[in-house]
């Protein structure tokens, strides 16, 4: 590629700040993807990918060669320091060049291209339908309904082909009301509860100091009679009230309680993109500190405000849940309806609902009120080339309100903390189609879904590693947020996760789950057993009393002779086998091979006898420990974030590169494919006929 000057640079030091004395020395490549990082004493690799780049900085020259300070937006941050400086320009300038492209379409996803077996292109991109979600509430029914005036996104072109609005409401109202508020964000319905309360969601009004639309405040009239069970309802704004009124001298503003009937306004305060951004900026300094005290991190930490957000947020959710779940509806808006309105809406659907506390639902819930109600993950993330002030961390805002609420009810989510993070890289990786664009029409143009993979195609294949082993699925009940100080915390695993030395050598939950895994091995293997042995002695008793009626005669000599059949296996196996090769040839008992269990096994279609030893050695019994295994076979070293997974056949540890195989085993009664090596996959497929 034109944009690498050079590919490779020898004897770099990567600089731990834990570690100054001793830095690491090895060598530095640079491919039209990644930046890696190789150490060939440890044969330790560490990849960066050029999408996740956040910020490049050369540093002024020092004795031992020149630096390079790279930010991520994985909370990665590391100092490579170069021999030459001329070397180090040439990465400097080749890196400023792939990490951020100018155009959508130079995008990493529009390259990348899995190993052949992993997942078929198209898996994924029709997980979700927004008609299915809507269904899963009932809706459309007597109150709701399906409106098509946006099939073409005339309406507003950055909500989703399919509205539901009320019945009541007319063409004019809708409209109007759309022409009435910002960026066309009419009021549209995102989630209706089972007690008939809704929480609908839109942008702010253009109200000024004094304008007023009719058709508009009809339109949230229609919306409250939707449900029975009050006579009023909340809009919930929640910007703080200075900043709402600041935007009426912009002719926007919020909602005049004397113009609007049967409404409670509530003002919930949570801050503009701008000073969530600066806040976030903060994080990484305190995290950044080279020899930080407990009171330096804590100040900076309290200074940064990010806790405070992160509590607003929940703090606002947690008022729309509650609403609701007492019945009353809410309408909820920011500025424009696409972040803040985003965050509140779907944490209080994941407060109200367990379905979205499940994988797949959780996966509707981004799909529905993230993707299709036209979040900017493109702006937001930074993907291209754009306005530095449009880059805020909203989507990892709601990531770590969401890691709060598990803190505080593990048993209440199917998902733990990898699964989090995993969607937090991803969507700032652009491997996968799934969040490139500003909004659905924006991925309809780019023709994502012919052109990329889906980020739900690929989770799909590793579900088993974001299981949570506490996950109680009987928990289908409202969840609330403690939001006593106390109980928001620093979320550690996120922002200071490749900080080493801080961490636990195997987190909790991967111990948890390992054994839970385990046992359900162990478990589908005894009762594979159990049904094998059920299997024989079911032939040996039907072959006893068989032999025992067909050898019964008067005479003592047979009687004796007959006892002695029957408590003679050996004899009675022998003379069955006699009396079969004499016996007709379509005689149903009679075949080839003929064997004592493969008599019994036949009648129930089960696996011959002589596979019995390839079933007993196919399942390890014994899994290696965790905690003594510091490297994979193929030399990768284990870190503090890099998930150790056992082998199920074997019972040996590898990393996620190297089993990155599931076969069904022979000894498993359930016949579900499982994690295999490598090793093991090529012996079976040389055992398998």
């Amino acid at each position: 590629m034109d944009e690498i000057k050079l590919a490779k640079v020898e004897n770099v030091r990567m600089i731990d700040r834990y570690n100054t004395k001793n830095p690491t020395v090895g060598t530095l490549y640079l491919t039209a993807t990644h930046l890696i990082f190789v150490e060939p004493d440890s044969n330790k690799e560490t990849w960066i990918l050029h999408m996740h780049v956040a910020s490049i900085e050369k540093l002024p020259l020092s004795t031992t060669g020149s630096p390079l300070l790279i930010r991520c937006k994985t909370f990665l941050s590391v100092t490579f320091v170069i021999p030459k400086d001329s070397e180090c320009h040439d990465v400097y300038t080749s890196l400023l060049k792939l990490f951020q492209p100018v155009s959508i379409n130079k995008l990493y996803c529009f390259n990348y291209q899995p190993n052949k077996d992993d997942f078929p292109k198209n898996a994924g991109w029709d997980y979700f339908k927004l008609e299915a979600e809507f269904k899963h509430m009932l809706v459309p029914n007597e109150a709701w309904t399906l409106c098509s005036m946006n099939e073409k996104y005339e309406l507003c072109d950055t909500y989703p082909r399919q509205i539901y609005v009320p019945k009541e409401a007319t063409t004019l109202m809708l409209i109007s009301s759309s022409r009435f508020r910002s960026k066309g964000r009419l009021p549209a319905l995102t989630y209706l509860h089972n007690n008939k309360a809704s929480i609908c969601r839109c942008s702010q009004p253009l109200s000024g100091f004094s304008a007023r639309c009719l058709e508009d405040e009809q339109m949230l009239e229609a919306i409250r009679k939707t449900n029975s069970n009050t006579d009023y309802m909340y809009v919930v704004d929640t910007r703080p009230r200075i900043n709402a009124m600041a935007n009426r001298a912009a002719g926007k503003g919020y909602e005049n309680e004397a113009f609007y009937e049967n409404i409670k306004f509530h003002f919930l305060g949570i801050e503009n993109i701008h000073v969530q951004r600066a806040s976030l900026q903060k994080v990484l300094e305190a995290c950044e500190q080279k020899s930080p005290t407990m009171s330096a991190f804590i100040n900076a930490l309290e200074s940064s405000g990010w806790l405070k957000h992160i509590r607003s947020i929940l703090d606002t959710s947690s008022f729309i849940a509650n609403a609701v779940d007492k019945g009353v509806s809410v309408v909820v808006h920011c500025s424009d309806g696409w972040d803040r309105t985003a965050q509140v809406c779907s944490l209080a659907q994941l407060m109200l609902n367990p379905y979205y506390r499940t994988i797949k639902g959780f996966q509707a819930l981004i799909e529905k009120d993230w993707l299709a109600f036209g979040h900017k993950f493109s702006e937001r993330c930074g993907h291209i080339q754009t306005d530095a002030r449009e880059v805020s961390p909203i989507f990892t805002q709601f990531l770590d309100c969401t890691w709060q609420l598990m803190s505080q009810r593990s048993e209440a989510f199917e998902f733990n903390e990898r699964f989090l993070l995993i969607l937090h890289d991803h969507v700032h990786s652009c491997q996968f189609g799934t969040f490139v664009g500003n909004c659905e029409k924006d991925r309809l143009d780019l023709k994502l879904a012919e052109r990329t993979f889906s980020l739900w195609g690929f989770m799909a294949n590793h579900l088993n590693e974001y299981i949570n082993p506490l996950y109680k699925p009987n928990v289908d009940e409202a969840i609330k947020a403690n939001l006593a100080p106390q109980c928001i915390k620093f979320w550690r695993g996120m922002y200071s996760r490749f900080e080493s030395g801080i961490h636990p050598r195997e987190p909790l939950g991967d111990l948890l789950l390992d054994s839970k895994e385990h046992c359900n091995s162990l478990e589908d293997h005894v009762q594979h057993l159990t049904k094998r042995i059920a299997s024989f002695k079911n032939y040996i008793s039907k072959s006893a009393k068989k032999l025992q009626d067909a050898t019964s005669a008067p005479s003592k000599v047979s009687k004796e002779l007959s006892s002695n059949e029957i408590n003679d296996n050996k004899y009675n196996y022998d003379k069955k086998l006699s009396e079969l090769s004499a016996a007709d040839d379509d005689h149903p008992l009679k075949a080839s091979n003929m064997s004592f269990a493969s008599l019994s096994l036949s009648a129930e279609q089960s696996s011959p006898p002589q596979a019995l030893p390839e079933e007993i050695n196919s399942v390890a019994v014994d899994w290696k420990p965790m905690r003594n295994v510091t490297t994979c076979s193929c030399s990768t070293p284990f870190d503090q974030f890099s998930k150790k997974t056992h082998c199920w056949r074997c019972g040996d540890i590898f990393c996620e590169r190297c089993i990155d195989k599931n076969v069904a085993l022979p000894g498993h009664d359930s016949g579900k494919p499982v994690p295999v090596c490598r090793g093991c996959f090529r012996q079976m497929q040389k055992q398998s006929p």
